[in-house]
């Protein structure tokens, strides 16, 4: 089933209805998420960055509109493909690049890699290499709120491959008895490494799975930042007046391979056509056309918020290549 876009009048209401400040952030997020994850691309093949990579590139607007409805006290977990729910959430550049690198001034102390960046100081709970591994984390943290008293949400990033998974059918299970504040939200970007959604599914329709547990889905174009927007503001807000549990389908595409930073046609796993097509609806792109159409933002401003995003990447890789590496004395400290 085809995403649900927002026609002309919806995204003009849409538009009207966030600040400006919050919509010049959104921009500049997006950009800083796309800069950071093309200057990786081209620093891996250097093999000082020793983990694996998993690159964001294509599927910005998804931690972006869902991030900018959550306060810094929400918590956020994310898998494999984390490097964008990190920064949305307001994890620190310089901290993820050095972490890359295996530095001990990275988020995780150098010891945690691409699959693994945290930053508990702004809700960001972690993420988990597992496949689905961070889903009943998060709905762990949503039931606690609950037993606290307070108006946290809980969001639990995953990819399509994720509902796969015994413990997403068990996690809804649980976040519908419970009535529980915790928006899933299905990054569907038609792949598993190399295997596409209908070669492992029989029915695209993963908004519509968490029906048998009564909680309600949507499904959204993922390239479009306020569809996402509008859908993660609905649901959040549901969430805060004790009305979760939640389920949102993002659809969207990843450029590049799976793990590296090549693209994936390259490799042989679909075709250069496909890739283009999904390019031609790149999610900077068409929210970058959005805000100039609108006057939001002038190419002036464009301008500046891409210079200022270049010198804090261009920063975060020279903090990382200069930090040290951890001690050895580290090397077996936090570990159970």
């Amino acid at each position: 089933m085809a995403a649900e876009r927002l026609v002309a009048k919806e995204k003009e209401s849409v538009l009207k209805s966030i600040p400006v400040d919050v919509l010049r952030d959104m921009y500049y997020m997006l950009v800083k998420i796309r800069r950071a994850g093309e200057r990786v691309a081209r620093l891996y093949p250097e093999q000082e960055m020793r983990c694996p990579i998993h690159l964001s590139i294509g599927q910005e607007a998804i931690a972006v509109g869902v991030c900018a409805n959550l306060r810094k006290d929400d918590y956020a977990f994310s898998f494999h493909r984390c490097h964008a729910h990190y920064l949305a959430k307001g994890g620190d550049l310089k901290r993820l690049i050095a972490e890359l690198y295996g530095k001990s001034t990275g988020c995780a102390r150098g010891v945690g890699g691409s699959m693994h960046l945290v930053a508990p100081e702004v809700g960001f709970m972690g993420a988990s290499s597992i496949l689905a591994g961070a889903i009943p984390i998060a709905v762990g943290t949503a039931l606690a709120t609950v037993m606290q008293g307070l108006d946290r949400v809980s969001v639990a990033f995953f990819g399509d491959a994720g509902v796969e998974e015994g413990t997403f059918h068990e996690s809804l299970n649980f976040a519908a008895l419970k009535s529980l504040p915790i928006i899933f939200v299905c990054e569907n970007n038609l792949y598993a490494i190399c295997s596409h959604l209908l070669a492992r599914q029989p029915v695209d329709n993963i908004f519509e799975r968490g029906e048998s547990h009564r909680v309600p889905g949507l499904c959204v174009d993922g390239n479009d930042l306020l569809a996402v927007y509008q859908a993660a503001k609905e649901a959040v807000d549901l969430c805060r007046r004790g009305q979760g549990p939640f389920l949102i389908e993002c659809k969207t595409y990843r450029w590049m391979e799976h793990v590296g930073p090549s693209y994936n046609y390259e490799l042989g796993h679909n075709s250069k056509e496909e890739l283009e097509k999904w390019m031609a609806r790149c999610p900077v792109g068409m929210h970058e056309k959005l805000l100039l159409e609108n006057g939001i933002l002038s190419r002036k401003d464009l301008d500046s918020i891409a210079k200022k995003v270049n010198a804090e990447v261009e920063e975060a890789v020279k903090f990382a290549k200069e930090s040290p590496f951890p001690d050895e004395a580290e090397l077996l400290k936090n570990v159970y």
